[in-house]
């Protein structure tokens, strides 16, 4: 019998649900006046530093410092490259479609199971999820009323964004396989240290513009919310209730960066977004769960803001 969800649970569940849907809206604000590696490099600079003294106390940096080339492996494919993309993808795409891009990861992460051997992707419903949710993806995409600032490269930026949720989906396979006895919070500070310092001297290259305030505070909430304390929260979420259950929220992800878009940002809900919205939804769950609650998420599903935070299995996730 299922244990019952505490109030603690719902609302971490739904801090959660925030903390990792709003970093599309920081980021499109935020490239309106910073590069993007000076995103990247302000970002996880900020992030490391709030989380280090946690990682110090609590000696989780040596175990992560014995595997530092996995460790690196890890930052590159998880932060280094996504958090680039994703700062220049949205130079032309809305905040609200490239959260739902990135909300594929699932689809991206049930493929590369079947690829490593899990048969039970073939199964009928976890099968009809990657073809429901790649239908989903081509609606958003041809689909009518897709507005973008440049319409020429929208495509180039949208191949960026899938290329995060598959950046996003293999990173996991590095954790469970690699670094599955190293402390989350060990890996994590190590690699956001790591990016933040290598990308350090090409933000300052490319930094061009006079940073606005706007632009400044959406960095600095990317950095201190959307990382180090969404990385706390998810923590604490875990710990509630459990690895398996506490990535639920990111199928409320896309709704909160589509609609923090729309309100905010004033982004137009073409009726291609509105159409493949749910269709991408529920392909990324029956891939992701094969259509059983009970099976809701597996424990190293990536979110869709770009970072991986729990635990993992001691064995390569299936999906």
């Amino acid at each position: 019998m299922r244990a019952a969800v505490s109030g603690r649970a719902w609302l971490l569940y739904g801090a959660m649900a925030v903390l990792w849907g709003i970093p599309y809206l920081f980021i499109k604000e935020a490239v309106d006046s910073y590069s993007p590696a000076a995103i990247v490099a302000g970002r996880t600079l900020l992030g490391a530093l709030v989380l280090l003294p946690l990682a110090i106390r609590r000696g989780a940096l040596r175990p992560a410092l014995r595997l530092w080339p996995w460790v690196l492996a890890f930052g590159a494919i998880e932060m280094a490259g996504p958090f680039f993309l994703l700062g220049h993808a949205e130079q032309t795409l809305s905040s609200g479609l490239t959260g739902l891009l990135v909300a594929t990861v699932p689809l991206f992460a049930a493929g590369i199971a079947l690829v490593r051997g899990d048969r039970t992707m073939l199964a009928p419903a976890r099968a009809s999820g990657l073809a429901i949710g790649f239908i989903g993806v081509a609606i958003i995409v041809a689909g009518p009323g897709l507005q973008v600032a440049d319409p020429a490269g929208a495509l180039g930026a949208i191949g960026e964004v899938l290329l995060v949720a598959l950046l996003y989906a293999v990173a996991p396979f590095i954790i469970a396989t690699k670094l599955a006895r190293v402390p989350s919070l060990g890996t994590i500070t190590l690699a956001l240290l790591a990016v933040g310092i290598a990308y350090l001297p090409l933000a300052f290259l490319t930094q061009h513009d006079v940073p606005t305030v706007r632009s400044t505070v959406s960095l600095v909430a990317l950095g201190i919310l959307c990382t180090a304390v969404a990385f706390l929260g998810f923590f604490a979420l875990i710990g509630e209730v459990g690895p398996v259950r506490a990535p639920l929220f990111t199928y409320v992800n896309p709704i909160v960066a589509i609609g923090l878009g729309v309100l905010i940002l004033g982004e137009p809900l073409s009726p291609g977004l509105l159409l493949g919205f749910p269709v991408v939804i529920a392909g990324c769950w029956l891939a992701a769960t094969g259509g059983r609650l009970r099976r809701s998420v597996d424990a190293t599903i990536p979110d869709p803001a770009g970072l991986v935070s729990e635990e993992p299995p001691r064995e390569p996730p299936t999906r």
